[in-house]
């Protein structure tokens, strides 16, 4: 079954994580995230996924929550964090947050993104210039809803905005790397993209990635082991608590 991504933030808190490798082996890193996910479905993580940059060196872990208040939300933050430094020696956190999706598209006409191991995604991320974030972020939903039809070989695309800070961010699933590619080397970017955001940003970050694994693979030998033994919990500690 894929990932899911919603186009809304009625049901379900998003949050990503993006680390830089520290080694060689990024399969080793990308390993002991996948421990994370599974182990973070005891916490209310009803999706998650792993993308890996194609021509870059970065990990990005993207997970689904079921919708909590904003006090457990900060006590999910802080209980993720502290998991997350027994991954330490292997990467380095370079950014992280809770994000809320307030638009997105479809070829199929579902309303939520649906990711699967394989599937080729590009990220963008853009914080506001002096304009503000909702200028911003209204640009992106413009840019989406005039542009989206029109793009061959993408098959889904989101917009989200920062909990955590101003930031806008956007996804888009294409069929293929050379459907990414295609659109990429056609595209008029400076005359179609270009004049909606490049006025309201600050910097503009986009990278392609391939997703190299979602939450529902098959992770029987996992099973093994407790959550308390992969989160390094104890059973009644502040940790299990906060959930």
């Amino acid at each position: 079954m894929p990932c899911l991504v919603p186009f809304d933030n009625r049901n379900l808190d998003i949050s990503f994580f993006v680390f830089r490798p520290t080694g060689v082996v990024v399969e080793e890193l990308v390993e002991a995230l996948k421990w994370f996910s599974f182990c973070a479905e005891d916490h209310g993580c009803a999706y998650s996924a792993l993308f890996k940059s194609i021509h870059g060196n970065l990990i990005i872990w993207y997970g689904a929550w079921r919708k909590r208040s904003e006090e457990k939300k900060k006590l999910l933050k802080a209980s993720l964090l502290s998991s997350l430094t027994k991954v330490s020696y292997l990467a380095i956190l370079l950014d992280y947050g809770f994000f809320e999706p307030y638009a997105g598209e479809s070829k199929d006409g579902l309303h939520n993104t649906k990711i699967s191991t394989g599937d080729i995604v590009s990220m963008t991320a853009m914080p506001p210039n002096s304009h503000g974030l909702e200028a911003l972020s209204y640009a992106c939903l413009a840019v989406l809803k005039s542009v989206f039809l029109k793009m061959e070989g993408v098959s889904s695309a989101v917009c989200f905005q920062c909990h955590d800070r101003p930031m806008v961010a956007s996804i888009h699933v294409w069929k293929s790397l050379e459907s990414c590619y295609t659109w990429l080397l056609s595209s008029d970017h400076r005359r179609t993209i270009s004049p909606y955001v490049n006025h309201l940003a600050a910097t503009v970050e986009y990278d392609v990635f391939k997703v190299v694994y979602v939450s529902n693979d098959d992770i029987i030998n996992l099973r093994f082991l407790s959550t308390q033994q992969a989160l390094g919990t104890q059973e009644g500690s502040e940790e299990e608590q906060v959930f």
